[in-house]
């Protein structure tokens, strides 16, 4: 018999995720769903505007992975790989283990900012906003040391440094005050403080080979990998087992907490996980993004397509924009929503599976297979733009069609 341990570990997979999206989906298709109606005929209008937008940016179809690095490059200059290159790294490991401070402190900041903050970048001399200019942010401090506990060793992210982090901070390196008002800042800093305290209380998983630091995080899958080489859905499997406890209370069963996972009526399953929807999507933006460090340290990472594409507002908001996706109450539309709500849950589930059939199509009419194209690429190339901009075709301030309460810890 299951126990619930157990059964709590089955949802912490992307294996998980994108099956209960696709059943979410088949309740859609047979019209069982409580708020929305899905019209699959529309699917190809939307693949057309992710193909627009994928040969716009990409014009020889040359598609980086959907990752925080591509957020890190303005202007043509790669901010991360000019710091890395001035850099007199040990070795390739240590350079691997700042990366990944990186990423990850990054990408848990990376929830929406809201359509009022903005970021002066003073070398560009721009003013960027959403998540691009979160990135900036995020790698200013980074590279200004913010994070690090020993001044003679800026470019690293130490437990200590991030339990000291107040919301003022944050706030200051977000530029974030009653002007430029950052959406969850409070929730950001609080979500690095507990990241800092999980890092601290696993010294013997994040402090394998230095002090206890996120980036310590890279030796623990050096150690899984297999003849060097570890499956992407593994990086996801273990960053939710080892970060899992730095989420706000939510969901938790038989004491695991779940993380980013809520209820929806319609999955019945008949044991311990009944009704419960996992979509981890900061975890798997997270792991997305760990892909490239970590080969460049060496390890191969296989069968990138056994992450699922990510639940959030713009690749969200092009199926509902597109009218793939239909509120059954139009009304909703003007209302906002908790992030725990059934609607909501819904319409993340259901945007995961819709994005594996738009990758089908997409990759038809590009004359790709899934090796060529994988859903990462697409995710880049990409939906996640194709959305934005028909957000700002849609609605002057380029918000979603579905507006979501944000805490700063989810999308």
């Amino acid at each position: 018999m299951t126990t619930e341990a157990e059964a709590a570990l089955s949802l912490l997979s992307s294996q998980a995720v994108r099956a209960r999206a696709h059943r979410l989906l088949e309740l859609g298709l047979a019209d069982r769903l409580p708020c929305f109606r899905i019209d699959l005929d529309r699917l190809p209008d939307a693949a057309e505007l992710v193909i627009a937008e994928t040969r716009a940016a990409y014009p020889s179809l040359e598609i980086p992975l959907h990752a925080r690095w591509r957020h890190f490059v303005v202007d043509g200059v790669d901010r991360w790989a000019r710091l890395s290159a001035a850099t007199d790294w040990r070795d390739r490991a240590s350079r691997a283990r700042a990366a990944f401070d990186l990423a990850i402190v990054s990408v848990l900041l990376d929830a929406g900012a809201g359509a009022g903050w903005v970021y002066f970048d003073a070398e560009s001399g721009k003013r960027i906003g959403r998540s691009e200019g979160l990135a900036l942010a995020s790698f200013s401090m980074f590279a200004a040391g913010a994070f690090s506990a020993d001044p003679s060793d800026p470019l690293r992210v130490d437990a200590e440094a991030l339990i000291r982090l107040t919301d003022d901070a944050l706030a200051r390196g977000f530029q974030a005050g009653p002007q430029n008002p950052l959406l969850g800042v409070e929730g950001r800093a609080a979500l690095l403080r507990r990241l800092g305290e999980v890092v601290a209380d696993s010294a013997a998983l994040f402090g394998r080979h230095d002090r206890p630091r996120p980036g310590g995080l890279f030796d623990v899958l050096a150690e899984a990998a297999i003849d060097a080489k570890i499956a992407a859905a593994e990086i996801l499997s273990q960053l939710l087992r080892c970060l899992g406890p730095i989420w706000p209370s939510r969901l938790s069963l038989g004491g695991i907490p779940l993380g980013d996972c809520w209820r929806h009526p319609a999955l019945a399953t008949g044991d311990a996980t009944d009704g419960l929807m996992p979509l981890h999507k900061l975890s798997q933006w997270m792991a997305y993004s760990l892909i490239e460090p970590a080969a460049a340290a060496g390890l191969v990472v296989t069968d990138i397509d056994g992450l699922t594409g990510l639940a959030e507002y713009r690749n969200g908001g092009l199926f509902v924009d597109t009218g793939v996706l239909e509120l059954r109450d139009r009304a909703e539309a003007m209302q906002e929503h908790q992030v725990g709500s059934v609607l909501v849950v819904e319409w993340r589930g259901l945007t995961v599976a819709l994005l594996d059939r738009l990758a089908e199509v997409v990759r038809a009419r590009l004359g790709f297979d899934r090796v060529a194209l994988p859903l990462g690429k697409v995710l880049q190339g990409g939906t996640w733009t194709a959305g934005r901009r028909i957000a700002r075709d849609r609605r002057p301030d380029g918000s979603p069609p579905i507006r979501v309460a944000s805490d700063g810890t989810v999308f």
